[in-house]
């Protein structure tokens, strides 16, 4: 893929990230996430290439815009698949909570697993915890391991985990171990990518979540040469038959960075609110402030875009 693609691709999601801030606070989820969607659209049709949807906003019947097979750019270019979040953490961003981004990963055609729209078990590291990790083991085993690997103990380190009844168990068995936790209401692309920083403080995603999230989080991870995993966690018969809809012929199996995201990939990502990865949408007299991240797997390069946007002299957001 053409490294230039990575800096047309954020301002994608900065366009995405002005449109939903403007809802920021007012408590009104699907307007701030049609704001998102609305704006990414518009600005992926600008894009010189021939691109498909393969994680968006649902399946055809049931998102008007940015569904699951949809076709995005000029159509002049090279051909790609998009997994794309207009808002993630829509929620947040309606009550003006921390964390929430419009995000994206980029990659060939049979780059990006086109996973369902279902629960997956997830687990994450940084680059320090490489190979210390296996989802199929108990959370503490895979805390002791990483200790190991960082030369601490597992007092010191902290899991991050989304505040969910369904983790109740996780949560207390994570306490047990000694190990401390972060607990997020949504967002767990941002979590994963956390546990990558140096300056962040979060050691581990661990818990369930969005299936397609994970798939976008594996493309991150896979830039900053973390380690990540994931399993299908279908909660009914309809779950299983989505999953193999998609393609996914063994329910059970473990899913590895490499096989949910593979190959050249590009994961851009643009603040809507403040959070640990990004500052959101600083709205200014004359426009607004963006902080974008752009990272390509190929080079390993990340870079941190902080934009000007003059409103008077773009179109309207």
């Amino acid at each position: 893929m053409n490294r230039n693609l990575a800096l047309e691709f954020v301002r994608v999601t900065e366009m995405a990230s002005i449109a939903s801030a403007r809802w920021m606070g007012k408590g009104d989820e699907k307007a701030a996430d049609q704001a998102a969607v609305d704006a990414m659209r518009k600005m992926l049709d600008t894009v010189d290439c021939n691109a498909t949807v393969v994680i968006g906003e649902g399946e055809r019947d049931e998102a008007p815009m940015l569904y699951i097979g949809e076709k995005v750019g000029t159509g002049q270019g090279p051909e790609l698949e998009i997994a794309l979040d207009p808002l993630e953490g829509t929620t947040i961003c309606a009550v003006g909570g921390h964390n929430s981004i419009s995000v994206m990963a980029i990659g060939k055609k049979g780059n990006l697993l086109n996973a369902p729209d279902i629960y997956m078990n997830k687990i994450a590291v940084g680059p320090d915890g490489v190979g210390s990790i296996d989802i199929r083991d108990t959370p503490t085993n895979n805390l002791k391991r990483l200790a190991q690997r960082k030369s601490c103990s597992v007092s010191d380190l902290t899991a991050v985990i989304l505040d969910r009844p369904r983790h109740k168990e996780l949560i207390q068995e994570v306490r047990n171990t000694g190990a401390r936790i972060y607990l997020i209401g949504d967002g767990d692309v941002s979590a994963a990518i956390a546990t990558a920083l140096p300056d962040s403080g979060i050691d581990m995603l661990l818990g369930t979540g969005g299936a397609p999230e994970g798939v976008i989080a594996a493309a991150a991870m896979r830039c900053v040469k973390g380690d990540f995993q994931g399993v299908l966690v279908p909660r009914n018969d309809d779950d299983i038959e989505r999953a193999k809809k998609m393609g996914v012929a063994d329910i059970n199996k473990l899913f590895t960075m490499n096989e949910l995201a593979s190959g050249d990939v590009m994961f851009v990502a643009t603040g809507v609110t403040d959070g640990s990865l990004l500052k959101g949408v600083h709205f200014k007299s004359w426009g607004a402030m963006t902080h974008s991240i752009v990272m390509r797997s190929k080079s390993g390069t990340i870079r941190h875009i902080k934009a000007e946007h003059h409103f008077d002299r773009k179109p309207n957001y």
